[in-house]
Parts: structure tokens; C-alpha cells; sequence
């Protein structure tokens, strides 16, 4: 194949540039590629790979997301911390996005923008052959340039801090999406599981103005419970999902399942 047929091909970001909603699922118990394909079958645009809460070992990660890409399913990674080694080795393992908790700063946005684009935008080392590309071997340019146009960055609002801080974090460069996590946040707000609460709801139209002003995407999580909520951000501007986990899901069906039997 010619070098400039090549591409790496990140169909979430390539919906959100349509202005099309795009719907998430998190993986926290499955650690086989059969997530993936579950994903797909179940009509997901993406693939979260959750190593906050959660065991998940970066092998079975990587194992996970490449399997995505085959399928034509966007693979992200929530990472622990911020920590740029390991966004590196997320990255360099097949992810095409990092979601990081907690981002309380448009400093903190910077230092993960650092870390996951290589340079002139940030000071990611250059891997080599990646698995994004199937192991194809481009000139060092090439491969840069095609990682960071395909790479996406979520950074999390979940803390006072960061709500107040999103009017600048919004604006940083090389962020694509503000995620509210709707379990911390609201817990910070003082109202803890009230997710159609007026502060909740406020918190989300400031977001939403933030990204609306800087070209960003509102993310909406921690509320997939509640179909009704999300609907309505969705209707105000809201453009990507996370509707929830692979746990939630086996659970919910698991019940409805033995209670049909009663």
C-alpha cells in the first residue's frame, strides 16, 4: 500500500466533526477482546477502557483496543492520574484518546496535552511502527502527524476546582472534549446522587457554554441512568455519551432476566 493512502481512522471524531452525537460504553470487568466486539454488535461509537476504577492490566488494554480498531470502534482509556509515562504507554498501545480524571486546571490540561501529542504541540517520544497503524513503518513525520490528528483528549470536570477553571481549560489547545462526571461532581456540589439538581444542572450549562465558546465538545457522564437527563443535553448541545458500564449492563440484564421467573 502507498504511504499516502495510510491513514488512522478515529470515526468519533470524525461524527463530532459532523456535529453527530456519539454513544460510549465502559469496560471495567471484561478484560478479552470480546468487549470489543460487544461494542460493536450493541451499535457503540466508542470504547472506554476504564483503569481508574478498576484492575485492569495495560496489556489487556492494549489487546482490547486494537481489537476495537478492527472493528471500526473508537478505543479510549480513562487513565489513573495524569501521570505522562503512562499516557505514553496507553497511547503507544493502541488507544486513540486519553479521558483523565479530575482535571482541575488549564495547566493541568497543558501537562496532559504534553504528554500526548508529540511535538511541536506536545513532547510525546516518537514510538516507532505503532499499532494504530497496524505495525506499518512511515517516516517519523508521517506517523506524528497522523497519531495527533487521530488522538483525542477528554479531560474531566468533576471538582469544584476544575468548575471553576473550565472557561480556561476549555480554551486550551489539543483538548477535545470536557467530560462532566456527574457522581463527583455533584458530590462536590454538596447534593451527592441528585442529578436533576439545579446545581447539577447549572454545572452542566457552564461547561456547555465553555465549550461552545472554545470550540469544544460537552461530554455527559455519570448519568446514564437517566435517559430523560440525557436527552436534554443532547438537545442543548451535548455531543458525546457515556452511557455506561459493561458491570451496569450485565447486571441490569441479569436481574430482568431472573426476574421473569417470578
Amino acid at each position: 500500500m502507498n504511504a499516502s493512502n495510510v491513514s488512522i481512522r478515529n470515526g468519533v471524531k470524525e461524527k463530532l466533526a459532523r456535529g453527530e452525537p456519539v454513544y460510549s460504553m465502559t469496560a471495567r470487568l471484561v478484560r478479552s477482546i470480546d468487549i470489543a466486539s460487544i461494542a460493536h454488535t450493541a451499535g457503540f461509537d466508542s470504547l472506554y477502557i476504564d483503569m481508574e476504577h478498576s484492575s485492569y492490566s495495560l496489556e489487556a488494554a492494549g489487546q482490547v483496543c486494537m481489537a476495537c480498531i478492527a472493528l471500526g470502534v473508537t478505543p479510549f482509556v480513562r487513565v489513573p492520574s495524569p501521570d505522562p509515562h503512562f499516557i505514553a504507554r496507553v497511547l503507544d498501545s493502541g488507544a486513540l484518546g486519553i479521558i483523565v480524571p479530575s482535571v482541575q486546571s488549564a495547566e493541568d490540561a497543558r501537562a496532559i496535552v504534553r504528554a500526548a501529542k508529540h511535538a511541536p504541540l506536545g513532547e510525546r517520544s516518537v514510538a516507532g511502527a505503532p499499532p494504530q497503524l497496524h505495525y506499518r513503518s512511515l517516516p517519523a513525520a508521517q506517523v506524528t502527524k497522523m497519531l495527533d490528528d487521530a488522538t483525542m483528549i477528554i479531560a474531566m470536570i468533576e471538582s469544584m476546582a476544575g468548575l471553576e477553571a473550565v472557561e480556561e481549560i476549555a480554551a486550551v489547545e489539543g483538548v477535545d472534549i470536557l467530560l462532566v462526571g456527574a457522581n463527583d461532581l455533584s458530590a462536590a456540589l454538596g447534593v451527592p446522587g441528585q442529578m436533576d439538581h439545579d446545581l447539577v444542572r447549572n454545572a452542566y450549562q457552564r461547561v456547555l457554554d465553555a465549550c461552545l465558546t472554545h470550540g469544544k465538545v460537552l461530554g455527559v457522564g455519570g448519568i446514564g441512568g437517566r435517559p430523560d437527563l440525557i436527552k436534554d443535553l443532547l438537545a442543548k448541545g451535548a455531543r458525546y455519551v457515556s452511557t455506561g458500564n459493561d458491570i451496569s449492563f450485565l447486571l441490569a440484564a441479569a436481574t430482568q432476566k431472573r426476574q421473569q421467573f417470578d
